[in-house]
């Protein structure tokens, strides 16, 4: 038996058979140095980056010893975003399918508290929140962490960028002492290792070096006058056609400028931003996610956590004067495996970044001609599906079982026509392919799921 399988670890043979299922059998080298700690009940500080498997490993680690029998927090973990910590909610969910009545919570701001509250008066296992709201939460009374076994930071160095240090230190001190803690971070700057010090007892450090890249990324850099720049992303999504891409972004005001200037060129763009309503970015997010949208907008913050798989290709529109956040920023691309396209726009005035990104990456960078390529699309970048939204969802027990049933079924649309099907707890979101999306909705509108009528609208 490989000492790198999940089934040389003392796993509940619900967990193994939910990782059988879906096909995991050998860890990921953060799983495979951090799950035996973890499940020894060390506290752990781990290095890794997104999309190493770290969500799986401390997944796995707090649901294992998780008593069904009590309904008090036993396990939360913090993420700095909305997007990322919704993620890690469905994450978890899918691993504890074969657990019996695990109840897993969300809470993040920008939904309203009242819910929460009521969904937390019943009782959950496992709590996934951004800082501030759990904060809230344990403030006014509505959250109890007396209980709590496990406390998890996910990109915990992330989450100090953002100034969460002081609302971290408060849920702490609302939580045992003798809990285990586990952090993971990209990345180890002094403020990482303050919050270790001060609330971790003698953690294992594990450290996933990234000397095999699992996913090569071809980067290529364009010297543009500013006043170019929207015109010269047009100019990329031209020459590349990549579906799914995202645009990485400044500002939200950058966003939404350049979201009018790919519309007018006939480019299917959504934008996500941190002034966006939380029902809105998930929409977002969800039609990127199933192919309903071409290209993401994005500024930096707000794409914190998106987990798409199969990006085409990143266009840095402006270069982050960060290098860190730039291999972030890439790392998007590519995933599963399969080599990654980062397209970056570099005006004068961004000479610096470009230099300190060639000193990260201890090579030159490979500077392109923006001239060579087409000026503009020679037909409009569409998204191949489209995003039917039914008014039901895990509140009404639609799942997603039953509308592939519908649609396949009453509606006799073919299988192959229907992509990713996300639930909500009032509504679902179903891509169809956009040549047969009309005949969806009106065979939608016509029929019923589980016996019962929905309003249906397409998007």
């Amino acid at each position: 038996m490989s000492s790198s399988s999940f089934s040389s670890l003392a796993l509940p043979g619900a967990i193994l058979d939910t990782l059988a299922h879906l096909g995991y059998t050998e860890m990921t080298p953060i799983q495979a140095q951090a799950l035996p700690l973890i499940l020894a009940g060390k506290d752990v500080l781990a290095q890794s980056r997104t999309g190493s498997g770290k969500t799986a490993a401390f997944g796995i680690g707090l649901l294992t010893p998780l008593n069904p029998g009590f309904y008090g927090c036993q396990a939360l973990i913090l993420s700095p975003t909305r997007e990322l910590a919704t993620q890690t909610a469905t994450s978890l969910r899918t691993l504890a399918r074969g657990l019996p009545n695990i109840k897993i919570v969300t809470l993040c701001g920008g939904t309203p508290f009242g819910p929460q509250a009521a969904s937390l008066e019943q009782g959950a296992h496992v709590i996934v929140g951004t800082p501030g709201r759990v904060l809230d939460h344990l403030e006014r009374g509505t959250l109890e962490l007396k209980g709590l076994n496990c406390l998890v930071l996910d990109e915990a160095d992330r989450m100090l960028d953002m100034g969460f240090f002081e609302p971290i230190s408060s849920i702490i001190a609302s939580t045992p002492e003798r809990r285990q803690t586990l952090l993971f971070s990209a990345t180890y700057p002094n403020t990482i290792e303050a919050l270790a010090s001060r609330f971790m007892r003698q953690p294992e450090r594990v450290t996933v070096a990234e000397t095999v890249v699992s996913n090569p990324i071809i980067q290529r850099f364009y010297e543009i006058a500013p006043a170019d720049r929207f015109q010269a992303v047009v100019r990329l999504l031209a020459a590349e056609r990549p579906q799914p891409c995202i645009a990485f972004c400044h500002t939200k005001q950058q966003c939404n400028d350049l979201l009018q200037h790919l519309e007018a060129n006939k480019i299917s763009a959504l934008t996500l931003h941190g002034d966006m309503e939380q029902r809105e970015r998930d929409e977002v997010l969800a039609r990127f996610a199933n192919q309903s949208c071409s290209v993401l907008v994005a500024t930096d913050v707000a794409a914190r956590g998106i987990d798409v798989e199969g990006v085409a290709a990143v266009i840095n529109v402006e270069l982050s004067p960060d290098p860190a956040l730039h291999t972030h920023r890439i790392g998007r691309s590519g995933r599963a495996g399969q080599p990654g396209l980062a397209l970056s726009l570099v005006a004068p005035s961004e000479g610096g970044r470009a230099s300190a990104i060639e000193t990260a990456l201890g090579s030159p960078l490979d500077w392109q001609d923006l001239s060579r390529l087409p000026e503009t699309l020679d037909s409009p970048l569409i998204a191949p599906m489209r995003t039917l939204v039914v008014a039901g969802g895990r509140k009404d027990k639609v799942r997603p079982g039953d509308l592939l049933g519908a649609l396949t079924g009453d509606a006799g649309l073919p299988g192959d026509a229907i992509g990713k099907i996300s639930i909500s707890d009032y509504q679902a979101l179903v891509a169809i392919r956009r040549d047969v999306a009309k005949l969806a909705l009106e065979r939608l509108e016509d029929g019923k799921i589980k016996g019962r009528r929905f309003k249906v609208r397409l998007i």
